[in-house]
């Protein structure tokens, strides 16, 4: 398999700035949805969204350090 080398660009940190805030309001939106759900497998669905957006986050947050959460 081939391994893609991050590209560390300022374009693309532009980029993954973008992204990352827009993960932050995602998250946050996704965690007041949550708070009104009463069905455990949606808020059990919900909760899994929200992991692997974190995981983004840290992704982005490790390759470029200098990222700031608002």
């Amino acid at each position: 398999m081939d391994v893609k080398e991050e590209d560390k660009s300022e374009e693309s940190k532009q980029n993954h700035i973008r992204y990352y805030k827009s993960l932050s309001k995602t998250i946050a939106d996704i965690r007041e949805e949550e708070k009104q759900e009463h069905d455990p497998t949606i808020k059990g669905h919900l909760e899994k969204r929200i992991e692997a957006m974190e995981k983004d986050k840290i992704r982005i947050k490790e390759m470029f350090p200098d990222i700031v959460d608002d």
